[in-house]
């Protein structure tokens, strides 16, 4: 490792694989030099794979290792709270795929914990990070569609329509499985980000496919996760949002964000359904003209591009975190961001469950 760089240890080697061994290796300030995988022979062909230095089988392992200063967890959510709490009590650097944890209680007591070590502890929200994404945050916050009337998002996608896909833990709602948890995660953080906190919220969660067949057997097993969830939200500052989100929408028409204000219509959105990142294009219309593309400024757009489009998004996140480790000052998205996501999370199960509008308390009143 040379002296200047951060040393990285990878825990999670699906989406970690795909997407955060390759970018912290081609990030200027990361060195991947050790990787987990619950299977130590795996973990050893990771790392040979990868020219990692060092692979282990458990997290006090990692924890342990001097030369790692931080650490990336991309593990399925029921995973996230004991892992997350060991790296945290070795004074680890923490990097969290989403869902932050089971429970905003849980993600809680991460966030404090981070604090009381006083280390990093960042969130992967990467949509903060995408230049379309960016660019539609700078006009909303220049006024661009003046009073917010109506918002309404659409994420219909088609990653579990397949109704062969196996059985393993996202149908499993226990696990933090279903489409709330993978998607619903970052929806609540981006309209945090972009339009404030929610008042409140009414939710109807619910599973098109209750079987799926074991990888091994092919027996069928039951599915309890949701692959669709519908909400209601009301802004605090009372504008009606309107979501949906599908994991199980064949051809569905992707992923799009639609705010209607006095001034202006302004329309995010997606068709590319092989890369969530790659194919934003954003519309507008002020009021009275017809609806038209919108340029997208060269500063904000990724400096290097991959073939998935996720390592660029993520690399941005990595950047944000590296300088708040080197630099002590605040990073965004923080575990507070992610206490937020969870938490809504929660309400959206608690408004399923009992049929109810449920008002959203105050982050202060979690944390």
């Amino acid at each position: 490792m040379t002296q200047s760089s951060l040393g990285i240890a990878i825990v999670g080697t699906g989406f970690g694989k795909k997407v955060h061994i390759p970018a912290f290796q081609h990030h200027h300030r990361t060195e991947v030099i050790a990787v987990y995988h619950r299977n130590l022979e795996t973990a050893k062909a990771i790392a040979t794979q990868h020219n990692i230095p060092h692979f282990v089988n458990t997290v006090e392992a990692i924890a342990a290792l001097p030369d790692v200063d931080a650490v990336s967890i991309s593990t399925p959510p029921f995973l996230h709270y004991e892992m997350a709490k060991t790296v945290l009590q070795a004074k680890k650097h923490l990097l969290l795929e989403k869902p932050t944890t089971l429970s905003a209680s849980s993600a809680a007591k991460l966030y404090h914990l981070a604090q009381q070590e006083n280390v990093v502890a960042a969130m992967d929200f990467e949509f903060r990070f995408v230049p379309a994404w960016q660019r539609f945050q700078e006009l909303l916050s220049d006024n661009y569609v003046g009073k917010t009337r109506f918002i309404k998002i659409d994420w219909l996608a088609p990653s579990r329509s397949d109704a062969s896909r196996p059985w393993n833990w996202y149908s499993q709602k226990e696990k933090g499985g279903g489409a709330l948890g993978a998607i619903g995660s970052h929806t609540f953080d981006y309209i945090s980000w972009l339009f404030g906190d929610i008042k409140r919220l009414s939710a109807r969660l619910s599973t098109a496919i209750p079987q799926r067949p074991d990888s091994q057997t092919g027996e069928l097993k039951p599915v309890d996760a949701d692959d669709t969830c519908l909400l209601m939200l009301e802004l605090a500052d009372g504008t009606p949002c309107q979501v949906s989100l599908s994991s199980i929408a064949y051809q569905g028409r992707g992923h799009w964000l639609e705010v209607y204000g006095d001034r202006a219509t302004l329309i995010l959105g997606s068709s590319n359904q092989k890369d969530y990142i790659y194919g934003f294009t954003l519309q507008g219309a002020p009021f009275g003209e017809p609806i038209a593309p919108l340029e997208i400024p060269s500063r904000l757009e990724f400096p290097n591009t991959y073939p998935d489009g996720r390592i660029a998004a993520f690399m941005r996140v990595v950047d944000a975190w590296v300088e708040s480790i080197e630099t002590g000052t605040p990073t965004v998205p923080t575990l507070q961001q992610g206490v937020y996501s969870q938490l809504l999370m929660d309400l959206t199960h608690k408004s399923h469950e009992t049929g109810n509008w449920v008002n959203v308390p105050p982050l202060s009143n979690i944390l």
